[in-house]
């Protein structure tokens, strides 16, 4: 096998071509990111550079893409398990003519693929020892989000880059490496046999965008590709609520709700219909929909009362929750956080959606919630790509993993982060979709790696027989929710129903804000937050509408 991957043709570079693009590594959503990448550049745009070695660029129609089979090898550990092809539009032919990155030869660093640039993804990659390992990420977004801070930004509390960090600044040899890329793109397929992963590059939505099928070879894959917002299947949902997951939300948000403030003030719109406009309903009381209504009456307090003098006694919030708030703090917290939303404003509703309108809300005991504004907000499930992989899962439909995160029906693939959940053999529980949790598996991994690379194991099946260490485990540091006026909630049990130390009020607001800005990835993007919360405290909130 090691012969036959030795002697594939590798793909080739000339040191003129790279330079060309080195430039560009900052560009988003125009064909893919950075201009500077092989793997899918196309002939057309590529000077300098020997197309001989490049096949030709296969480019597709969004609306006829179709799902490309997924192929993986059973290994000892599922021995009934059976290698099949999820069923695609693609054949293996038409797969190995995409261009792309070939296997890697002997005497060259092994090369490790990271599909995503979330929380585990990120930290992975900042860690990741670049002397010992090629690295080239694929991800739809070329950033990293700072989501504890994601729903200040949608009132204009911290400005949209304050917490994006570009994923070739967490780790510059993406950028700067001549063996090391980021590409912007979805994963769409991974056959495990040939240790290659395909790939479809992406756009923004609504701009009419060429899309281009490429393929890269891996001798280590790392899946850290995320989740998406549970649904549950309710109708409506996807069409008109909105999440809160990524800058593009926090961004569509706060345009919906400047306009409907703005719109609101239009002469000849009736009583009943401003009403309906300015109520902001927020679904799900975990520590998203929570800090999201508290940072929304802030912003009607301060913000809205002064600038929107016509519409002030208009706009309200209302948190829908099925059960209790913060499910997972403690109950003094939770009561706390209750009595302070409530004072600030907040209308808090126990109830079950069972259906979306475009202007209103079912629940389930008949009664019509009409609103301006949905978030939506009930927490992340499997993504369609996860559910679409043939390999084992661990409850709950997240990719099985071992102890050591590895994926154990296949060979050199690991997944970590939200996508990933410990396989019932293990004996181990599936972690909470948190941050800490994708942070502190992404630097495991990394040792891990490190561990490997130093026993000559990481080329593509070499880490058979390799001493792997002390397996992941995983203690929880504790949580933090902001509610609003200088209040927070800090929370400090090591698990639910344990005692530990829990506090309320200004002194929990002034830890919950110094433990994230040191958080924060770069010194740039700290001193922008503390930058825009300075501003924010003096001036108020920006409530420009652009765009």
């Amino acid at each position: 096998m090691a012969l036959v991957r030795a002697a594939r043709s590798s793909f080739r570079r000339s040191g003129g071509a790279i330079g060309n693009y080195a430039s560009e590594r900052n560009i988003f959503c125009e064909g893919i990111s950075p201009l500077r990448h092989p793997a899918p550049v196309f002939e057309k745009a590529v000077t300098g550079f020997n197309s001989s070695y490049i096949p030709s660029t296969q480019m597709i129609n969004q609306l006829s893409f179709g799902n490309r089979g997924m192929k993986f090898t059973p290994q000892y550990q599922f021995p009934h398990a059976e290698a099949q092809t999820v069923g695609g539009s693609d054949s293996k032919n038409e797969r190995s003519s995409y261009p792309g990155l070939e296997a890697t030869k002997q005497g060259e660093k092994p090369r490790v693929v990271v599909l995503g640039s979330g929380w585990a993804a990120c930290r992975f990659l900042k860690g990741i020892d670049t002397t010992m390992y090629d690295v080239v990420c694929i991800a739809p977004r070329n950033h990293m989000v700072f989501t504890p801070l994601l729903a200040s930004t949608c009132v204009g509390t911290l400005e949209f880059r304050s917490v994006a960090e570009p994923v070739t600044q967490i780790q510059k040899a993406l950028a700067k490496d001549p063996n090391s890329y980021f590409f912007l793109a979805s994963c769409t397929g991974v056959d495990a046999d040939k240790h290659e992963v395909y790939c479809q590059t992406v756009g923004d939505r609504g701009v009419s965008h060429e899309h281009y099928r490429f393929k890269v070879a891996y001798d280590k894959l790392v899946i850290a590709s995320g989740a998406e917002p549970l649904t549950f299947g309710i109708k409506g949902v996807e069409e008109h609520a909105f999440f809160l997951r990524e800058v593009q939300n926090a961004q569509e948000i706060r345009k919906k709700l400047l306009m409907n403030l703005m719109v609101s003030e239009t002469p000849g719109i009736s009583e009943e219909e401003k009403e309906r406009l300015l109520h902001c309903v927020v679904i799900g009381g975990g520590p998203t929909g929570v800090e999201f209504s508290g940072e929304l009456s802030d912003f009607i307090m301060r913000d809205v009362r002064e600038r929107y003098a016509h519409v002030k006694n208009y706009i309200h919030v209302t948190l829908i929750e099925a059960n209790e708030i913060l499910s997972s703090f403690d109950v003094g917290l939770r009561e706390y956080a209750t009595k302070h939303l409530t004072k600030v404003g907040v209308r808090l509703v126990h109830g079950v959606v069972k259906e979306v309108h475009p202007d209103k809300i079912v629940l389930s005991d008949g009664s019509d919630v009409p609103y301006g504004l949905l978030v939506w907000s009930t927490g992340v499930g499997p993504s369609k790509f996860i559910k679409s992989l043939d390999i084992p899962k661990s409850p709950g439909g997240r990719i099985g993993i071992d102890e050591w995160l590895r994926v154990p029906s296949v060979e050199d693939v690991f997944a970590i982060g939200d996508c990933a959940g410990f396989l019932e053999q293990t004996g181990k529980p599936v972690l909470p979709a948190l941050a800490q949790v994708a942070e502190r598996q992404g630097k495991y991994l990394v040792k891990l790696f490190t561990d490997i690379g130093k026993q000559n194991g990481g080329k593509a099946l070499s880490a058979k027989d390799i001493t792997l260490g002390d397996p992941f485990v995983y203690k929880h540091l504790g949580s933090m929710a902001t509610v609003g006026r200088y209040k927070a909630l800090v929370d400090l049990r090591q698990a639910k129903g344990e005692k530990g130390v829990s506090l309320a009020g200004f002194m929990s607001w002034f830890i919950w804000r110094s433990a994230y800005l040191t958080r924060v990835i770069s010194w740039r993007n700290r001193f922008y937050v503390a930058m825009n919360w300075g501003t924010t405290l003096i001036f108020g909130r920006d409530n420009t509408k652009i765009g």
